[in-house]
């Protein structure tokens, strides 16, 4: 299916008055607010102990992890390979390659199984591609052989979705209703995320045949939320409310930083480009969290499991240029931040895709070789986290 462009140009919006900020550092426990503007750095260290074992190394920009039946796991690499992760011993030959554009943050980027996986071995992947001479992303179905060590191509399910330099988005999740969801970039264009008719800048939604649900909130469009920037990590709180972690600006509109974190549900608009970092304005989303210095964010995830207790019900986001993994708490059933802490603050370098595994424990992968970081003897590994 190829998406459809709008011929009127979106409105660019710059909300730039009735702003409403709560400046707090939010450090530790605090009395939770509306949005929390952290000032200054991206918190306070955190003091809940955990253990970080190294489960795998030698990959090149690990981008997405999918969980399969049985434990074993696919990683995505930037440059176009799909390894296989069995038993917990990374396997030396890649399942595929997959042919990508030469794009800066462009790739080979997420990965998610299909929900009947089980019975089908079919998986997805949100991928930067050459299409007749112009880069666009799109999203790829393969099959995976019955014994996991190589697959192919079954077909493109989803393309049209702007590619640039910069904000491709990339990440790719099924919800809890069964349907895909993926998180697109602006693609440097911000009027695009204001676009309904243009899947960039947003969260898509769709069947896992690639189709535009019945029931999406903009009927016969793709998207589930607008107003985003570079969308690379989300995560459900509950079956209809989502934990948006989405790309502040970095010049566009004379303004930069604040990345933030949005508690969002469907239909909602993120408010980009009109609103900044605690901006409020009718129609749009105000982020629960915002930080003045850029993360800016890799994956997120909210951690479910039970060997980091403390933990429990918080998101997890993986930082790249800060270099740590950021805890936010939320008040509970609520949009409001009651805590944000920092983890691993530069001990590992770069850190991309967060996810939970399937043995309860939370699981991190690096980027130190995406050209941005320290890419080492070891390259780039993936990190395990428990008690």
């Amino acid at each position: 299916m190829r998406a459809s462009r709008s011929l009127l140009p979106a409105l660019v919006v710059l909300a730039l008055s009735a702003s409403a900020c709560r400046k707090s550092q939010a450090q530790g426990t605090a009395s939770p607010q509306d949005c929390v503007l952290v000032e200054d750095g991206w918190g306070q260290d955190g003091t809940v102990p955990f253990q970080v074992e190294v489960v795998a190394q030698g990959l090149e920009t690990p981008w997405g992890i999918a969980w399969l039946p049985g434990g074993d796991a696919l990683v995505t690499e930037r440059p176009g390979r799909i390894r296989l992760l069995k038993g917990g011993v990374l396997q030396p030959q890649p399942v595929a390659t997959v042919p990508v554009a030469d794009a800066a943050e462009g790739g080979l980027l997420g990965i998610a199984p299909h929900p009947n996986f089980a019975s089908n071995r079919q998986f997805y992947i949100y991928v930067t591609t050459d299409a007749g001479g112009t880069e666009e992303n799109r999203i790829e179905r393969w099959t995976l052989s019955e014994d996991h060590t190589t697959a192919t191509l079954d077909r493109v399910i989803f393309n049209g979705i702007a590619s640039a330099t910069y904000h491709d988005g990339g990440r790719l999740r099924f919800g809890p209703d069964g349907m895909l969801y993926a998180g697109t970039g602006d693609a440097r264009d911000p009027d695009r995320s204001q676009n309904a008719n243009d899947p960039a800048g947003k969260l898509l939604r769709l069947t896992p045949e690639g189709e535009v649900p019945r029931d999406n909130p903009i009927p016969g469009s793709p998207a589930f939320l607008t107003g985003i920037r570079n969308l690379q990590a989300f995560d459900w709180r509950d079956a209809s409310t989502l934990y948006i972690v989405d790309h502040g600006p970095s010049g566009e509109t004379m303004r930069r930083g604040h990345d933030e974190v949005s508690v969002a549900r469907r239909g909602d608009n993120l408010g980009w480009p009109g609103i900044y970092s605690c901006e409020t304005r009718k129609g749009y989303i105000t982020p629960s969290i915002t930080y003045e210095d850029a993360l800016p964010p890799g994956g997120a995830a909210i951690y479910t499991g039970t060997a980091i207790p403390e933990w429990k019900g918080s998101l997890l986001i993986g930082t790249l240029g800060s270099r740590h993994l950021q805890r936010v708490e939320f008040a509970p059933g609520s949009h409001r931040v009651a805590r944000h802490e920092v983890y691993l603050r530069n001990t590992h370098g770069r850190l991309r895709e967060v996810i939970m595994g399937p043995d309860g424990h939370l699981y991190v992968t690096t980027s130190n070789c995406d050209g941005r970081g320290d890419c080492g003897p070891n390259k780039d590994v993936i990190l395990r986290l428990k008690r």
